[in-house]
């Protein structure tokens, strides 16, 4: 644990940090609490039905629906990092978290919503392919190489976290014990340093930027060329079924990338924790409740798989 330079704080204040969460009463804490169970129980509900359906449905055995299983994974899990301790503290007294459990969290969140991003660029990859090479799509994106892609991008999550959680965890928090946060994250943490944090803020946005910006300028290559190869196709249906199946990811990627840039990479995030909380609800629970409905909303072949799980159901 970091050393604590005036050495003010208790033997309990050295260990133990309030997630100070949000501001307002009983009423506005169980309205929140509410809000926040319901989408959480969405997000799990959504995204384990996208992975039972994908697993058990041979028809969804391609690289396209690897890749949405493993995105389901992904938001399952980094929701799950955060949202129980956010819903406990709601009606608690003391918001207490120690400061390995904050560390813990704060790792598997940055590692899990980092393989996010270099998963949904991943999965551009799959469609540029898929759309405008098909002849050689199954030889190039084979089961092994969407493995390799997958495992790739949770080595590049790791990386990142690795070297954010390093970097933060070894500041030294003696100006307060007051994470102004609902869960621990990197801006809320760097205000509570007592040292000199300009180092850690640069190679936040550096890094966050430098994937961010890498991982839409990936995205709008891919889909630029998809974009001309659609409209060279003749078939309006084979249009449709190419616009239906990019439409859904091109929204998961917008909603993700924009969020996640307005919170870590730009200038002032650290500063402005009120909107910080705001938009960490929306990357924390919304879009990992949306993206399950995107994608079966917008794609017909998840529909009929989930017809066909239902009436596997019923006939049980």
């Amino acid at each position: 644990m970091p050393t604590h330079g005036n050495g003010n704080f208790s033997g309990l204040s050295l260990q133990m940090y309030v997630l100070v969460g949000f501001e307002g009463g009983l009423e506005t804490q169980a309205l929140l609490f509410a809000v926040f169970l319901t989408l959480y129980m969405a997000t799990v509900l959504g995204n384990l039905t996208m992975i039972v359906v994908i697993t058990v449905d041979t028809h969804l055995h391609s690289p396209m629906y690897f890749f949405l299983k493993n995105l389901s994974f992904l938001d399952l899990c980094y929701s799950s990092v955060i949202t129980p301790k956010s819903l406990a503290n709601f009606f608690s007294q003391t918001k207490a978290i120690t400061f390995t459990g904050c560390a813990t969290q704060f790792f598997f969140f940055s590692l899990l919503a980092t393989t996010e991003t270099f998963l949904l660029a991943t999965m551009a990859y799959d469609h540029f392919m898929a759309i405008c090479s098909p002849l050689h799509y199954p030889v190039i994106v084979c089961p092994s190489v969407c493995s390799r892609l997958v495992l790739g991008a949770y080595c590049g999550g790791c990386l990142n976290s690795i070297l954010q959680t390093s970097l933060t965890f070894r500041l030294p928090f003696c100006s307060s014990n007051r994470i102004d946060h609902f869960f621990c994250d990197v801006p809320p943490l760097l205000q509570i340093a007592c040292t000199n944090t300009a180092i850690n803020k640069l190679v936040m946005f550096s890094i966050c930027g430098l994937i961010i910006v890498g991982t839409t300028l990936f995205v709008l290559i891919s889909y630029g060329y998809i974009t001309v190869t659609i409209l060279r196709m003749h078939s309006g249906a084979g249009r449709h079924k190419v616009f239906s199946t990019c439409g859904s990811h091109m929204i998961a990627v917008s909603l993700f990338y924009g969020t996640v840039f307005v919170m870590y990479a730009q200038p002032g995030a650290v500063e402005s924790m009120q909107q910080g909380k705001v938009v960490s609800i929306f990357y924390t629970l919304v879009i990992p409740m949306l993206n399950p409905l995107i994608y079966s909303l917008w794609n017909k072949d998840v529909k009929k798989a989930l017809k066909r799980l239902g009436w596997k159901l019923v006939a049980t």
